[in-house]
């Protein structure tokens, strides 16, 4: 800890009386530096001071190395001829390469080649204690013994000093050598508080400095009060950064798998650039579960973690009759590369994908937005730009996964080249005039592999005996052009042609009376082209008011009419006969099972209308001061499309589609209608005919589908004054998951030795104040109510009808509670409902999570260390989900 060595000091009577500081050269003739520390072997020669008269006679051998000693006191130095001792007394200070001392007394010993250093006593108490400075580190000790000569070292009452994420204070230290250092009674903990949350008691102890302390008898005290808790003896790492180490398991009990042991194993810091994780889980019943997490980064260029693990579940024991085996894994890997590593290419995964019970009977899973969601999906992308030239290329590998049917779909991959919208017949300079020249050409080419599968076949060769194949070309032509100079017209033209690589042929077998159905390999394709043009136009309507706060309303209307054409490919159908009569047949497409469905059969010859609105007002401001009036949107959007086919032998308007949203109180509420309008009738089997509902004794339209969601977002803030920036959201607690939906459903409650509580871990952060007189409790809501109503075949029936909510509420800087859950208004039951309370204890932390009722029912309560390098000293009891009643 203090490497520090001194030449010999001598000073006659008379150089005293004239100066109280001087300067001395010392002369080594052999000086080796170990560490950057400087240690003198041989005994050195004084060397008189230099005047602007007097030369050095004396020659310095070869290979000599000269440093200089200064030292200074304010009350005096006093010089032993005798004995060899040179006192410094009142503020005594020693500077010596990089080594600075400064003591309230330093003696130095030239017999015995010691330096002694300590403070002075007065009527306040023992003051100037001797700080050492090396290195910009600072100690503070009550006294110190060196020897110059040997670098030993003793040291009495040693303050506070940060020792590789340690803060130590050490009555005794003894240093031996550069390696060795014996410590006695040390006080070491985690906390930078002057008197710390807790400390562990060493009696005796051995330290390598920046590697480790190796402790007899330790002891844990909690706010200086000694605890039970004794340890024969202990080992604290000293490494800066990360170190390979063991992880120490959490332990509890479950009602079916008995006492467990979770998340215990071996962490490796293999290099600056990635790590490994390796944990297991094992059961009293023979249950047990491994996993593997590795995390990666290289600055500026990538970064990303993987994860993979199984799980092997035993529920009761074997030879009862509830006894049963689960085996499930999953795999997650996540990679995002930097923006600045490479501007024209781009490397991305996000891998979800496993087994389709994992997250609903995995005991040491606890994502619940994963356990809400029916669906795994899965997305490795590469994307490419070729500078210089309009094309660019992406392939992407996706997988989603469906977790109620266990039913699988994969591309391996799906690669598209695109051009990006050219003008062949523009100017080489100046704008385009006319709408020859702003015709623009737009081509895409995708090529797909696609798995259907399920879990079942997962992973094995099966799985990729139904696989489809496919390319598709599109060419896209467009234009516009103004008429009348308020409407814009907007012709347009596409080409499409696929490829597929196989195609079905049916036949009628007599011997059966049944269709056959072969599928033939070889190249097979077809081609489709349409063509559309639209007319559209925007018109304003404003409404002025000369009194109130309201200065104007105005209306944006945008209708927009199409027509749209699109021949027959009925061509491209095929006839099988489907019974003994050869008359009875059967039409049927060749490309059914193609990816990228099959050619139109039927022509198309329609005309499309669509009605867009928008409603805002235009309000006085508040302050007089201000100038510029305020808009409100009242109406966000407020949409009407339908559409007529004339070449439609029946039914042909399409069924009006409504959309309309809005913002109210200042955008905390949002509100979103939509509803699905049928002009025709049905028939008392719920079909439709060709007959107006109208006309059928109904009303215009026949209501078929509607939905309505709605979402509110409330502080504390809102309702104060001066509160009037709109915002969406202000909730700041609960976004530390992005996939979390704004906490809505909860938050995962994590494996107790991640260690991601928020705050400052040493216990001496930022500091949250609150006020004794009025103060304020901060707080946040979140309410999200969902409608959805079916009515397609008369039976009137809501879908889905439900209210969730959470919130957040910080009853004292240190103190949070929160909670989610909702209630499902068609089935009458609350739906999932988790309790969250969290107290910040500085160097601690305790949380605890509530899961009351459900088939995730469960708690749990933890109490730990803050700091990761004990982050082993913590209680946590937690209780598992009981799924037998579920």
């Amino acid at each position: 800890m203090f490497l520090f060595s001194f030449g010999m000091l001598s000073l006659s009577a008379q150089e005293f009386e004239q100066q109280k500081t001087t300067e001395i050269p010392i002369k080594n003739t052999s000086l080796k530096q170990k560490d950057s520390i400087s240690h003198i072997d041989e005994e050195l020669t004084l060397l008189k001071p230099i005047d602007s008269i007097s030369i050095d006679s004396i020659v310095k051998p070869k290979n000599a190395i000269e440093d200089v000693i200064t030292h200074n006191a304010k009350g005096y130095m006093k010089e032993d001829m005798v004995n060899s001792i040179l006192t410094l007394y009142d503020e005594a200070e020693i500077d010596y390469g990089d080594i600075n001392i400064k003591a309230g007394k330093i003696i130095i010993n030239h017999k015995t080649n010691v330096i002694t250093a300590f403070g002075i006593k007065d009527s306040l108490g023992y003051e100037q204690r001797p700080v050492v400075v090396q290195d910009g580190q600072e100690t503070v000790h009550d006294t110190i013994k060196l020897n110059w000569k040997t670098e030993r070292l003793i040291a009495h009452g040693t303050d506070a000093q940060d020792l590789g994420g340690f803060i130590t204070s050490t009555r005794v230290t003894k240093k031996v050598n550069d390696s060795t250092i014996y410590i006695r009674d040390v006080i070491l903990t985690t906390s930078k508080k002057e008197i710390p949350d807790y400390h562990i008691l060493i009696k005796k102890g051995k330290m390598v400095p920046n590697q480790k302390i190796v402790a007899g008898m330790s002891q844990m005290y909690i706010a200086e009060v000694p605890t039970p808790i004794i340890l024969p003896f202990a080992y604290f790492p000293l490494t800066k950064g990360r170190s390979s180490g063991i992880i120490l398991p959490s332990y509890g009990t479950s009602r079916e798998q008995g006492f467990f042991l979770q998340n215990g194993g071996y962490y490796m810091a293999i290099s600056d650039y990635f790590d490994l994780t390796i944990t297991g889980d094992i059961y009293t019943n023979s249950s047990w579960a491994l996993g593997v997490q590795s995390n990666y980064v290289v600055r500026y260029k990538f970064n990303g973690s993987f994860n993979i693990r199984y799980e092997n579940l035993y529920t009761s024991l074997r030879g009862f009759d509830d006894y049963s085996r689960a085996s499930n894994y999953n795999i997650r890997w996540s990679h995002s590369q930097d923006a600045k590593a490479n501007p024209n290419a781009r490397f991305s995964a996000s891998v979800n994908v496993g087994s389709s019970q994992y997250y609903r009977q995995s005991l040491n899973e606890y994502n619940s937005n994963s356990f809400l969601n029916n669906t795994f999906s899965s997305s490795i992308s590469y994307q490419k730009t070729f500078v210089g030239t309009p094309f660019n290329m992406s392939a992407t590998a996706t997988h989603t996964q469906n977790t109620n049917t266990e039913s699988i779909t994969m591309s391996l991959p799906s690669v598209q080249l695109s051009m990006d919208r050219i003008y062949p017949f523009a100017p080489k300079t100046g704008s385009k005039k006319n709408a020859l020249q702003n015709i623009g050409v737009v081509y895409n080419l995708s090529g797909d592999y696609r798995i259907n599968t399920n879990e079942e076949n997962f992973f094995k060769s099966e799985m990729f005996e139904d696989a489809e194949t496919g390319v598709r070309q599109n060419v896209a032509l467009s234009t516009s052009t103004k008429i009348a100079k308020h409407f814009t017209l907007s012709p347009s033209a596409n080409y499409k042609e696929i490829w597929y690589f196989d195609r079905i042929k049916k036949e009628y077998e007599v011997a059966t009376d049944s269709i056959i159905t072969d599928t033939i390999k070889g190249f097979n394709s077809f081609r489709e082209y349409s063509a559309s043009l639209s007319l559209s136009t925007t018109l304003y309507g404003d409404l002025a008011f000369k009194k109130g706060k309201i200065e104007a309303i105005r209306h944006t209307l945008r209708p927009s009419i199409s027509y749209s054409y699109r021949p027959d490919f009925g061509f491209y159908y095929e006839d099988v006969q489907q019974s003994v009569d050869p008359t009875d047949l059967e039409t049927y497409s060749p490309y059914a099972n193609g990816i990228y469905g099959n050619p139109t059969n039927g022509l198309t010859n329609s005309v499309g209308l669509s009605i867009a609105n928008t409603l805002e007002a235009k309000v006085k401001p508040k302050d007089s001061t201000e100038t510029e009036s305020k808009k409100v949107q009242l109406l966000s959007n407020f949409n009407i499309n339908t559409s007529y086919n004339m070449a439609a032998d029946s039914l042909k308007w399409s069924p009006t589609s409504l959309t309309a949203g809005t913002n109210l109180f200042k955008n905390k509420m949002g509100i979103n209608l939509r509803a699905t309008l049928d002009p025709y009738a049905i028939d008392v089997n719920g079909r439709k005919i060709d007959k107006l509902n109208i006309n059928n004794g109904g009303s215009l339209f026949r209501l078929t589908s509607a939905g309505l969601t709605m979402n509110y977002s409330i502080t504390n803030k809102t309702f104060e004054k001066g509160d009037d920036k709109d915002t969406k959201s202000r909730d700041t607690y609960n976004n530390n998951d992005a996939t979390n939906s704004d906490g809505i459903f909860g938050e995962d409650m994590r494996a107790t030795n991640e260690n991601d509580f928020e705050g400052n871990e040493d216990g001496k952060g930022d500091v949250k104040t609150s006020k004794l007189y009025r103060s304020s409790i901060p707080w946040t809501m979140r309410l999200a109510y969902s409608m959805n109503y079916n009515n397609s075949a008369r039976q009137e029936d809501i879908t889905s009808h439900s209210i969730m909510f959470s919130g957040d509420v910080e009853l004292t800087p240190k103190w949070k509670v929160g909670f989610s859950s909702g209630f499902d208004l068609k089935d009458t039951g609350f739906t999932y409902t988790q309790l969250r309370f969290a107290r910040d204890l500085d160097s601690w932390r305790m949380s605890f999570n509530w899961v009351p009722f459900g088939p995730r029912s469960t708690y749990n309560f933890y109490i730990g260390i803050k700091s990761g390098m004990l982050s082993d000293v913590k209680y946590d009891q937690r209780q598992q989900p009981d799924r037998r009643l579920f």
